[in-house]
């Protein structure tokens, strides 16, 4: 069997499961499977996860793929890892280590979204520091440095043992290979790592928030490897418990979000980026800009060297809760809870026929959507959201307006994301979405005719394990690369072009979307006297 006959597997652990996906060299998807992952929430703001269990779910997944796309283990030539930005803890001798004191020792992940740093992230972005500057200059509770903090403060027990901290994509990298080396997204992205410096850690910065000491203890005082280099093959025992061989080779990783956008940008990475930009959009939703020079920009996260593509600077932005919020709209609104139907759904079929007759149905209702707060821009965790014109009706008519308003309001922030791109080099004019979203017909038109832009969706049914899979590719191929690898297996795109007729109607409501911050600014000044 050739080299060209084989196949990739990219893998990709979510906050809920582990799914893996089979790859033909140009692309197209054999099969997947997916598995669930145990989650504990000791306290709130607390969350949890066993990477042991991760790993078995992992296994499943892959040895399930297989059988499902019937390709044998001797026929995938590479595999791929992508894993949400969580924190894993390990012994020197390679054994979890509890993250909660008086929990168990297989809770040994903190996952991204738990907020119990929240004072740490608060006393790194008091310091001032330059290395913030690379971060839009807030530091987050769901990065890895303020986790650690308060792991050093709250369980020093542990700290005292801890031989190895991972992000997960490396972690799952090490337990398939038993090699150490770190991705450049990862340590980038997530724990404050200069990838285009040769001194990548700001030692200064460290010795102020009293991790001086970690970069060593932590196992991540070498340098990181470029997204999709060689790591190392299989390990025996890893390759057993995958259903693989040891022919099998591993490319370095990347985060979750960051594998989506690879999956949807990777076929122009030697092309115009600054058109084009990734929304993975589900619960959250990421937003993802690529360009040869580092840009600047305040509240949004980078400019990050290499963390999805080597060469390229990476900014980030985000929305909080975007899916999560039309669930909550949902969950709130009376008409819902009598309805016995999917109500996304329901609002999807009524909505969209409207829309392409009348651009604005909700002409004095207006939402602000930061009700968890405001990631991008404006970086400001405490915000919160706003209703304006709301009355006592209880209708359908009632929640389908009140329903397209939210979905107005989710897309508004991302033009607002994209102005303040725009503001410092970028000409967006393609958002290349995946994702939940891609699955609402009301949120992709929104998207188009609020930014102006074409959204470009890949015809690939699963873009996040597709980037997963490019980085095996690349690892097969170190002379091509990863650009090359993403461009042979780049899937083809359905485009939708906004509604020009729809310009006016849109460009009003965001102008008292605008006006909406400012008087909640205005408001919250007033009530903190």
């Amino acid at each position: 069997m050739s080299l060209t006959d084989k196949v990739i597997i990219g893998v990709d652990v979510g906050t809920g499961s582990a799914r893996a996906g089979v790859f033909s060299q140009d692309g197209k998807l054999l099969g997947s499977a997916a598995h669930a992952i145990a989650m504990n929430k000791p306290k709130p703001d607390f969350v949890e996860q066993d990477s042991e269990n991760i790993w078995q779910s992992v296994c499943q997944s892959v040895r399930d793929a297989l059988a499902k796309s019937n390709i044998a283990a001797n026929q995938v030539a590479a595999i791929g890892f992508d894993a949400t930005c969580s924190l894993v803890i390990r012994d020197a001798n390679n054994r979890p280590l509890g993250v909660t004191p008086g929990g168990g020792d297989n809770w040994d992940v903190i996952v991204w979204m738990d907020h119990r740093a929240v004072r740490e992230a608060e006393e790194c972005t008091k310091t001032g520091a330059k290395v913030l500057e690379y971060i839009g200059g807030t530091m987050s509770p769901e990065m890895e440095l303020p986790k650690l903090m308060w792991l050093k403060r709250h369980h020093r027990q542990n700290w005292d043992k801890m031989g190895a901290a991972y992000d997960l994509a490396d972690f799952l990298s090490f337990r398939a290979t038993g090699s150490n080396k770190r991705s450049c997204c990862t340590i980038t992205c997530k724990w404050t790592y200069l990838a285009h410096q040769d001194d990548p850690w700001d030692r200064a910065f460290l010795d102020q928030i009293g991790l001086d000491d970690f970069p060593g203890k932590a196992g991540i005082d070498r340098k990181a490897l470029g997204v999709g280099d060689l790591i190392a093959n299989l390990s025996e025992q890893s390759a057993a418990e995958l259903g693989l061989t040891t022919d099998c080779v591993v490319g370095a990783g990347l985060i979750d979000a960051h594998a989506g956008a690879l999956g949807t940008l990777g076929e122009y990475l030697d092309g115009n980026l600054d058109e084009r930009f990734a929304m993975i959009a589900g619960t959250s939703t990421c937003h993802m800009a690529l360009s040869s020079e580092p840009r600047f920009i305040k509240g949004v996260w980078g400019p990050y060297f290499g963390a999805i593509a080597p060469g390229l600077w990476l900014n980030e932005g985000g929305q909080s809760a975007t899916g999560a919020l039309l669930d909550h709209i949902v969950a709130m609104h009376p008409f819902s809870h009598a309805m016995g139907r999917d109500a996304h759904k329901f609002a999807g079929e009524k909505l969209l026929h409207r829309m392409m007759e009348t651009p604005d149905l909700a002409p004095r209702l207006h939402v602000l959507p930061d009700f968890h707060g405001n990631r991008s821009p404006l970086a400001d965790s405490e915000a919160l959201g706003v209703i304006s014109g709301l009355s006592l009706d209880q209708s359908e008519e009632s929640f389908l307006d009140l329903y397209w308003a939210t979905a107005c309001a989710i897309a508004y922030g991302t033009r607002h994301i994209i102005d303040a791109l725009n503001a410092t080099g970028y000409e967006i004019k393609h958002i290349h979405l995946s994702g939940g979203h891609t699955a609402s017909p009301v949120l992709v038109k929104l998207y188009a005719d609020v930014t102006g832009c074409n959204v470009v969706m890949s015809d690939c049914a699963e873009p996040v394990l597709l980037g997963s899979a490019m980085l095996g590719a690349a690892a097969l191929d170190p002379e091509g690369g990863l650009a090359l690898a993403s461009r042979r297996m780049a899937g083809k795109e359905t485009i939708h072009a906004p509604d020009q007729t729809a310009k006016d109607a849109h460009d009003r409501r965001y102008a008292i979307f605008h006006k909406l911050h400012a008087h909640r600014q205005e408001l919250d000044a007033m009530a903190a006297g």
